[in-house]
Formats: C-alpha cells, sequence, structure tokens
C-alpha cells in the first residue's frame, strides 16, 4: 500500500513544514563546496537541497517516486534549473555521470529488502562520476526508536489551518518498524502507513562490497564524529568505488 505521507498531495504540502531546513542539510550543502558540481539526489522529495544547490550554481537532477512531491519541488526558486526525475532509486538511468550522489531524509530506510538496496548501489556505482563521491544516512538500529517515536505529536500551521500530526508504533522487532501518523485537519483526518528497515552498519559495509564500493568514512553525527555503536543515532556513510 502507497505511503499517503508520500502520495496525497495534501500531505505532501506540509513536508517542508515538518521536515524543513536542518543541521543535515547544511552538512549535505557543505559537500558540494570547492567550485560547480554535477550533483545527483535519490530520492529527492520536495527538492529542498537540489534548489540550495542549484542556487550555487551546480548542475543538479533530482529523482522521487512521487509525483506530489515533485510537483512542489518544481515551484522551488531554482526549479526550472534542475533536471527531475519521477523513478524510483533503484531504477534511476541517465546518461549524466555525478561528482556527488546523495540520499538524504533517511531515504535508504525505505529500501525493504537486500535486492532494492543493491539495485540502489548498482545505480548509485553505473553514474558515478570517476573520483565522485556517494553520502547517504541511516539511524543506529542500536537505539531505541520505539520508544522515541510512539505517542509523539505536534501541531503545523499549512494555509492558515492548524493541522495536528500524531504517530504511533504498530510494531518494533527485527530490524523494522511499522507506525501510523495520523493528520488530523479541521474536517478530516488522513492516516499514512510506513515501514522503515533498519541495518547494522556491518551490513551496509557488506552490501557496499558486493556493489564494489566501499565506506571511506562512517560519521555518528553531522559534526563528522566518527560513528560510535552504543550512542551514535546516525551512521553516515561516506562512499568512493573499490579500487
Amino acid at each position: 500500500m502507497p505511503d499517503l505521507h508520500y502520495e496525497h498531495p495534501r500531505l505532501a504540502a506540509l513536508y517542508d513544514l515538518a521536515c524543513g531546513w536542518s543541521e543535515d542539510r547544511d552538512f549535505y550543502l557543505s559537500l558540494a563546496d570547492g567550485g560547480p558540481k554535477s550533483i545527483l539526489d535519490l530520492g529527492c522529495g520536495t527538492g529542498l537541497i537540489c534548489d540550495a544547490y542549484a542556487a550555487r550554481g551546480h548542475d543538479v537532477t533530482g529523482a522521487d517516486p512521487s509525483a506530489p512531491m515533485l510537483d512542489i519541488a518544481k515551484r522551488k526558486p531554482h526549479g526550472d534549473r534542475i533536471e527531475w526525475v519521477e523513478c524510483y532509486s533503484q531504477d534511476f538511468r541517465s546518461e549524466k555521470r555525478f561528482d556527488l550522489i546523495i540520499m538524504t531524509g533517511h531515504a535508504f530506510q525505505v529500501l525493504l529488502d537486500e535486492s532494492s538496496i543493491l539495485a540502489t548501489f548498482a545505480a548509485m556505482r553505473e553514474h558515478l562520476a570517476d573520483g565522485g563521491c556517494i553520502v547517504f544516512e541511516t539511524r543506529n538500529p542500536e537505539i531505541d526508536w520505539k520508544a522515541r517515536w510512539d505517542g509523539g505529536a505536534f501541531e503545523v500551521v499549512h494555509g492558515g489551518l492548524v493541522v495536528r500530526k500524531t504517530r504511533d508504533v504498530v510494531s518494533y522487532g527485527e530490524g523494522r518498524i511499522h507506525f501510523e501518523t495520523r493528520y488530523q485537519f479541521p474536517e478530516e483526518t488522513l492516516v499514512s502507513k510506513s515501514e522503515l528497515l533498519f541495518l547494522p552498519c556491518s551490513d551496509i559495509e557488506r552490501h557496499l562490497e558486493a556493489s564494489g564500493l566501499r565506506a571511506e568514512a562512517v560519521y555518528g553525527d553531522w559534526d563528522r564524529q566518527p560513528f560510535d555503536l552504543r550512542t551514535s543515532e546516525e551512521m553516515i556513510f561516506v562512499v568512493r568505488r573499490a579500487s
């Protein structure tokens, strides 16, 4: 079943309000320092980071399977300077080769099986320019995400309307979490049903190696501190082609 969080236009319109500019975007933006680059954002969503790259003069391609998200992305201030592609990350194909390929917003975790992960890594490797870099992040499965997420609630204001958002964990175990998010508008309630995969660092490195890639670094936070299995919330992978 499609996740309404991405597929419903009304929920897509809320995305930037709930997941706006933050320290992870600063981190990804800094990766493009040092002159114009060709950049691919797989799972670009509403195009927030794509637009920021384009504003700095980079050649940007954003790919995402969600048409409502891409509709919002195209209306960003520099949206007409960006190539937008509607596709899943594992299906991306282009004649272009990229200096930087990113996957942000924990989009890696919506790849729910080994075949999807390997196909995505293969697409990344195929489209990486010589000397290029791949960067993506995923959450550390050692953290108790159920305790952090279950029952979370907050409100956003969109179009003059107050929308209440609540999240409930349905199941959590064996590296997967299922949760429901309710969006209470004044006249209706929409419910998105989501599933995420939490892989340990060793499994991801094994999949990278099988794809002809290697992790040059794994950071545990956006300040580039080394990943700590016990305490780091993030696993941020900086990846190159294997020699």
